[in-house]
């Protein structure tokens, strides 16, 4: 059965497509190429969260194919699926499928209430955590340094990525050790 709606052009490219391809085209959002652009920062809070858009853009660009050298899941996205109790295909499904703010309501359904304290205690950590052995601190020390000798105030993980991608990252008012 067709229907003849005046100014319409038909159906399209949708035209033979299930009702799941088409659903699937209306609502999936695209993915950044992590090939050509930066995911976004982890200190970008989403629904009150440091790093969850930062891995919403990695799982999405994963399941298309252009993560280009980022990984999903990295250890910082684990520790926030720790957190939320969710795993990291359903996560990488629900990203490839739903909006940002699509997601949160399916971590609301899905993932482990956190209350609003525990998620700003997270956030702390999150943002704070840095190399925690010394093999750790010899690669984070090596990528700093490529990215700029100078910046021995850069301590932490999340700091680090975005030394990395271009964006301000305040200096911390540390002083360079003098070595004689």
């Amino acid at each position: 059965m067709a229907f003849d709606i005046p100014g319409s052009k038909g159906m399209g490219d949708l035209k033979g497509k299930s009702p799941d391809d088409m659903a699937g085209q209306i609502l999936r959002p695209g993915a950044k190429n992590l090939k050509t652009v930066y995911p976004r920062s982890s200190k970008e809070l989403l629904g009150g969260y440091a790093h969850l858009a930062r891995m919403i853009d990695k799982a999405r660009a994963r399941e298309a194919g252009i993560n280009g050298d980022y990984i999903y899941p990295c250890p910082l996205d684990k520790a926030f699926l720790t957190l939320v109790e969710v795993t990291e295909q359903d996560f990488a499904y629900a990203a490839k499928t739903r909006t940002d703010e699509l997601i949160l309501e399916w971590l609301a359904v899905h993932g482990r209430p956190r209350s609003k304290k525990q998620i700003e205690l997270w956030n702390q950590e999150m943002l704070q955590r840095g190399p925690d052995d010394d093999a750790k601190w010899d690669y984070f020390k090596k990528t700093r340094d490529a990215v700029d000798a100078s910046r021995i105030d850069i301590v932490t993980w999340i700091d680090l990525l975005d030394l990395e991608e271009g964006r301000d990252v305040p200096h911390r008012g540390v002083t360079p050790e003098i070595v004689s």
